[in-house]
């Protein structure tokens, strides 16, 4: 499920180092107003067996915003979503959100306008397209043709090699997290956006850019896994606002 936040804010633009990166505090201080303990968990050590995050965020989005080079154009009315397949957290994100009438977009202020919660498609045939408005990141082995690492931080970019197989490998390891029915496939890309880069927040204060790229997919599995994936996110790094699926 969704919580899907109406906005408005008088500013006119963000930076493109805040176009993503201020999600994750804000999805913390949303639990830590209804949740610390599941907040905390979540925190230091994630979701066994992996240590996922079980939750995704959008970028903020102002759809009659005018664009401007450079920048992040914002303004007017706009929305923000962030999303869980875990009932407890959604439950807690409307929990919170409805008593908080400005959301601190890092120093930008969105007045919150409505607050709606969005249950997944169906999904009944057990096949989806999903389509993401921020980037998908994926890490290969950062091994070469002979098997030999050269490096641990192997971002990885639709079409190149690994990359599907790393995307299944990651479809797996959230149906598992969660339970349900590992047996999901990557059926074919359709469609790849430019390479993009943005700026997150790690654990510790730890950060950084994380490059990847939005993409169309086609993914088949349980139809309850479609819905999980729907809600959480494509790819790594959801919880810092990658792979947000918007279709």
């Amino acid at each position: 499920m969704r919580i899907r936040v109406a906005v408005h804010t008088e500013a006119r633009e963000l930076a493109w180092g805040s176009v993503v990166r201020p999600g994750r505090a804000l999805v913390y201080s949303l639990l830590e107003r209804v949740a610390p303990e599941l907040g905390a968990e979540l925190h230091s050590q994630g979701w066994k067996p992996y240590g996922m995050v079980p939750f995704g965020y959008s970028a903020p989005v102002f759809a009659e915003s005018r664009r401007r080079r450079g920048v992040y154009a914002v303004g007017g009315a706009g929305v923000w979503e962030l999303g869980s397949p875990v009932p407890q957290l959604v439950e807690a994100f409307g929990t919170a959100l409805s008593g908080i009438p400005v959301l601190a977009w890092g120093a930008t202020a969105f007045i919150v306008d409505a607050v709606e919660v969005v249950e997944p498609p169906s999904f009944s045939a057990g096949r989806g397209r999903f389509r993401t408005s921020t980037p998908i990141v994926l890490k290969g082995s950062g091994r070469d043709e002979a098997g030999v690492r050269h490096t641990r931080q192997a971002w990885l970019l639709p079409g190149e090699p690994e990359w599907d197989v790393a995307f299944e490998y990651n479809l797996r390891r959230k149906a598992e997290t969660l339970g349900l029915d590992q047996d999901v496939a990557l059926e074919r890309v359709t469609w790849i956006g430019p390479k993009r880069s943005f700026a997150v927040a790690g654990r510790a204060g730890a950060g950084g850019h994380k490059p990847g790229a939005c993409v169309e997919v086609e993914i088949s599995g349980a139809p309850e896994v479609l819905q999980a994936v729907w809600s959480w996110g494509l790819g790594q790094a959801n919880s810092t606002g990658f792979g947000w699926v918007i279709a």
